[in-house]
């Protein structure tokens, strides 16, 4: 079994980073809403897929990319292409939108 990874001092390091960098604290923060907006949509593109019934090589068929592109799409930790996004979402009866947030 391998040994965990031991995080603690770049945990420490990163927590004095935030609590003392303003600069380095806001665009943290603005990075790690990006991921999460991202991965919001891609989650919702796999729950359509699934609901469609459709493999991810099915998928992949239908909008001329390679099978293992559209496994990464998915899986990996990656910043996909707003173009495949789109040809994703009309393969599957859905749209993007752009909606304003909340004022803070």
């Amino acid at each position: 079994m391998a040994k965990a990874l031991d995080t603690t001092h770049h945990d420490q390091r990163l927590a004095r980073r935030l609590k003392e960098d303003p600069e380095f604290r806001m665009e943290f923060e603005r990075q790690r809403r990006e991921i999460a907006q991202i991965d919001a949509v891609v989650r919702q593109l796999d729950e359509l897929r699934e609901e469609a019934g459709m493999s991810k090589a099915e998928l992949a068929r239908a909008i001329g990319k390679e099978p293992s592109s559209i496994r990464r799409f998915f899986t990996a930790d990656v910043n996909p292409e707003l173009k495949t996004v789109a040809a994703v979402a009309d393969i599957l009866g859905a749209r993007i939108q752009v909606v304003r947030a909340a004022a803070a």
